[in-house]
């Protein structure tokens, strides 16, 4: 069964950097698309980040993180990292870490991590 697991989240003053990883287990035969979103109090879910296989989209990034996040991946695919810096308090949310993946049992699904907090304050 394919899971995805989220940490590095934490306290980090204005200014400063972040590194989130997201490990993925259960040996997909591909991973299509892997991402992260936020959910900050108050505010709807938003994509921050998100990588694809191939195709035409690439890497794309929210206007609010660009310049300052990076999406990456390890060679095997089985990690993935939100590199974050110059964070700022807007910044604060709960980080959710995302792929679609393909298992000859499943198909192509959505996975979920379960969320890590990132907070911003002085």
């Amino acid at each position: 069964q394919v899971q995805v697991v989220e940490s590095g989240g934490g306290l980090v003053q204005p200014g400063g950097s972040l590194t989130l990883s997201c490990a993925i287990s259960g040996n997909p035969v591909a991973i299509n698309i892997m991402g992260w979103h936020r959910l900050a109090p108050g505010k709807e879910r938003e994509l921050v980040a998100r990588k694809t296989r191939g195709g035409v989209t690439g890497t794309n990034y929210a206007d609010s993180v660009k310049d300052r996040f990076t999406i990456s991946n390890d060679a095997d695919k089985k990690t993935v990292y939100l590199q974050m810096t110059n964070l700022k308090p807007e910044d604060t949310a709960v980080y959710y870490c995302y792929i679609n993946a393909y298992t000859f049992r499943t198909g192509s699904q959505d996975y979920w991590g379960q969320g890590t907090q990132v907070t911003v304050s002085s």
